[in-house]
């Protein structure tokens, strides 16, 4: 969709000008700076992704110039600059800049001769004070070789430009400029269309034999039934085109999502060939189809229902929020759950994706000691820094999230006999604060207003779960829930077999504890994260035969272990315990199956 504008108040030129130094050079242009001295400043951080990231600390060089004149900039402090006054009011002030681009992730920037990507909290200025005018943005073919056949994909709407091309694309503010990721490079293209809005799937990367046909069916399937869920009766997308831009590489995972876009990354591998003989969904693609159907759930969960501490973004500091439970874990919660209703997995796949998850939480120690709303709050400084005591000391909001929505979901259908479901608070979420949130209407839900409307929705009170599961700290009670529902919940860890209760990891062919669980053997005999392994009763170890030299002792044996902590070798004498680590496996009752609970999506009321 093509905008007209006036003369805009602020222009962007970029253009990978030296890719083989990852260098962009970029410009703004401010029509009517501030007549006291414009201030610039570049984002700390990018929404979806928890963590000061100092993005401006990858600007090399900048000066700033006005009618060919040079214009002193002063650095205020580590993300931002203030122009001199100009002597001509009615002048308009440029910036160039330079900005290092070698951030292979969805998060940053990125440039070489392969490709060029980046999100715009990583390259563009804010102009303060100017941040609602249209901002335009001319993004420029580099004029190295290897860009001469290179194409744009991204969701901003084109001013001067042909889709996929170069030229110049518009903003109505920056807020909406930062939030459109652009992907450059020789990609792989198609497009399908969901509920009548075009889709874009971009792939970067040599993914040799890709499958992009039955990657659009599959996809398609997927942003259909999420459409479905939010606005069951219009079946209307809130975004006029989508683009998913997928970077494959030899080993790499991860996804940030946007308004109208997703920029994803994924083993090449993930990705499905025309060359397989089976069309059976394998492990890789089918964490590559969640990992879409998470992002894209965030169209709707995060990028438009927003927490009232994103409304708005202060993209300068931290902004906190008790309710990333809600809004990461929910939308892990139904990433998995929109496979199934989509059809593209069966129930027996999703009960051994939803054991898995149990199994994770159950796993560490942290979960005892702090909340899911400490978690979200905490992201900042806990669960965006993880250490290697991080399985000890914090909970994800992801997973035990997602663990509350089952949770929350099962405990709504039993109350209403099944009339209500956790479908209908999301869709109440939707039609109060998401609709319209870009239309200005919307705003932020408070954490007081979403146990509110569990009590509006359900009919009953739910103070006493937000208290124990959600504030508190104990583990949700999913066998319980879950048996009305025909749901059989079993814990079969393997209890004979032996164990450190440690994380490995390896340095070389060296095993390496990466960490220790408290009160596992490990942890007992005195053993650290970062201790490199040498022997196990004078037998070496090696980063693959842990496991299997240890299954040749009974539960309870004691045994002396040699291992190098930094350059000083140390012994240890521990005593094997059962394997910790729960074994969840679920399973439908056939007796049961009509009552299968989340399964089955609720009708929309």
């Amino acid at each position: 969709m093509k905008k007209t504008t006036k003369t805009p108040a602020i222009v962007y030129t970029i253009v990978g000008h030296d890719l083989a130094a990852h260098l962009f050079h970029v410009t703004v242009t401010v029509a009517a700076p501030s007549e006291v001295g414009q201030v610039f400043a570049l984002p700390a951080w990018i929404p979806g992704s928890y963590m000061i990231r100092e993005f401006s600390r990858n600007i090399v060089r900048i000066r700033a110039e006005s009618d060919g004149q040079p214009v002193e900039l002063t650095k205020l402090d580590k993300h931002s600059w203030q122009a001199a006054p100009l002597k001509n009011h009615a002048a308009a002030l440029t910036l160039h800049y330079e900005v290092y681009a070698w951030d292979l992730s969805v998060r940053a920037a990125h440039l070489d001769q392969n490709h060029a990507f980046f999100n715009g909290t990583s390259v563009f200025l804010r102009v303060l004070g100017q941040e609602e005018t249209p901002h335009v943005v001319d993004i420029q073919r580099p004029a190295d070789e290897a860009g001469k056949t290179w194409r744009v994909a991204t969701a901003l709407p084109e001013l001067k430009a042909k889709r996929y091309g170069y030229g110049t694309y518009i903003a109505s503010n920056y807020d909406e400029l930062i939030d459109h990721p652009v992907e450059q490079g020789d990609f792989a293209l198609a497009t399908f269309k969901a509920h009548g809005i075009a889709h874009d799937v971009v792939v970067t990367g040599r993914v040799p034999n890709l499958d992009l046909a039955r990657l659009c069916t599959d996809l398609k399937r997927i942003c259909e039934t999420q459409i479905t869920f939010f606005e069951p009766k219009a079946k209307k997308a809130p975004m006029d085109r989508y683009v998913f831009m997928t970077m494959a590489v030899g080993d790499g995972y991860g996804g940030l999502e946007h308004r109208a876009s997703t920029a994803l990354i994924c083993n090449r591998g993930d990705l499905p060939t025309t060359a397989a003989t089976t069309k059976d969904i394998g492990d890789g693609y089918l964490q590559y189809l969640g990992l879409c159907s998470h992002e894209y759930f965030h169209t709707w969960n995060v990028k438009r229902i927003k927490p009232a501490a994103f409304a708005p973004y202060n993209l300068q500091v931290e902004n906190y929020s008790p309710l990333l439970w809600l809004f990461e874990g929910f939308t892990s919660y139904y990433d998995d759950l929109m496979l199934v209703r989509s059809g593209l997995i069966a129930e027996p796949t999703y009960f051994k994706l939803l054991g898995k998850t149990i199994g994770s939480v159950l796993r560490g120690s942290g979960r005892t000691k702090q909340s899911v709303a400490e978690s979200s709050f905490d992201a900042w400084g806990k669960y965006y820094r993880q250490d290697e005591n991080a399985p000890n000391a914090i909970i994800s909001y992801y997973t035990k999230g997602s663990l509350i929505a089952l949770a929350l979901d099962l405990s709504i259908r039993a109350k209403t006999g099944g009339k209500k479901s956790l479908d209908d608070v999301m869709r109440a979420l939707w039609e109060r604060y998401g609709r319209d949130f870009y239309q200005g209407a919307g705003r932020g839900v408070t954490p007081a207003e979403v146990e509110a409307l569990f009590d509006e929705i359900s009919g009953g009170r739910f103070k006493p779960f937000f208290d124990k599961y959600i504030r508190g700290t104990e583990d949700v009670p999913l066998a319980k829930l879950l048996a009305p529902f025909g749901v059989k919940y079993v814990d079969d860890r393997k209890s004979s077999q032996p164990s450190l209760d440690a994380n490995l990891g390896r340095d070389g062919s060296d095993c390496k504890l990466s960490a220790v669980h408290e009160n596992g053997a490990a942890h007992l005999a005195g053993l650290s994260a970062g201790d490199v392994l040498v022997a196990v009763d004078g037998l070496r170890v090696t980063a693959t035969n842990l496991d299997s030299l240890l299954s040749r002792y009974a539960v309870g044996s004691t045994v002396e272990i040699h291992a190098f902590r930094r350059d000083e070798l140390m012994t240890f004498s521990a005593v094997l315990q059962g394997d910790r680590v729960p074994g969840i496996t679920l399973s439908l009752d056939p007796v049961a199956k009509k009552s299968a609970g989340p399964l089955r999506p609720s009708a929309a009321r």
